[in-house]
């Protein structure tokens, strides 16, 4: 049985983060399926420890529920991590979170990382604050972290996410050893998963000499 847990931070109910990690863990243990696995998915809600995380920073200790999902992070085979962007960055609430594990809670767990935003703008939040806050931890992310405008979830860029999921999914079970893992998708091999090809934004683009030029 592969244990997969799911720590998502959204504050609404129901809310954008929660949508995009729900898509994730149904991605993930439809390939662990695929694959011969068992899967075991346990989703942690933020939003129903923050009083208690408040309290395990201000005493030292952890009690009730909080410690009961602190124990299934630190049992997980592999972690499904996904957090609202505030201030250019992930949530007070999910760093908190990450901040009251013990040291190397986390060393050399894949985690699969994932971000929501109301636009495209704030994507390079997954590179400049989750995957070295991952790193420090010392996981292991995959390479394919995955972001969710509210755009997303609509029309035709809801395909080109379902596309980074899968992606984004496969590299996680590989990660857990698992072989025969399809880790690609409609354009996989062109675009990284957290960002969109520049074809796909500018149908015309305007070739870089022709720019120059002009300047």
């Amino acid at each position: 049985m592969t244990r997969v847990v799911v720590v998502t931070a959204g504050l609404g109910t129901p809310s954008s983060t929660r949508l995009l990690a729900d898509q994730l863990s149904e991605a993930v243990a439809t390939a662990l399926r695929d694959a011969g696995r068992d899967a075991q998915v346990e989703v942690i809600e933020l939003r129903e420890h923050a009083h208690a995380l408040a309290d395990r920073m201000l005493t030292g200790f952890a009690t009730g529920a909080l410690a009961e999902a602190i124990e299934l992070v630190a049992g997980a085979d592999a972690l499904i991590a996904v957090t609202p962007v505030f201030s250019a960055s992930y949530s007070g609430l999910f760093k908190t979170f990450f901040d009251v594990l013990e040291p190397r809670t986390l060393a050399g767990t894949p985690v699969l990382l994932a971000a929501t935003a109301g636009t495209a703008r704030h994507s390079l939040v997954l590179e400049h604050a989750l995957r070295p806050l991952f790193a420090y931890l010392g996981s292991s992310p995959v390479p394919t972290a995955v972001f969710a405008a509210t755009e997303d979830f609509g029309g035709v860029e809801a395909q080109r996410l379902s596309a980074r999921i899968q992606r984004a999914a496969g590299e996680l079970v590989a990660l857990l050893g698992v072989t025969g893992v399809a880790t690609g998708g409609p354009g996989s091999t062109s675009v990284p998963g957290h960002l969109r090809a520049v074809g796909q934004e500018l149908p015309n683009p305007t070739p870089f000499e022709e720019l120059m030029r002009r300047a």
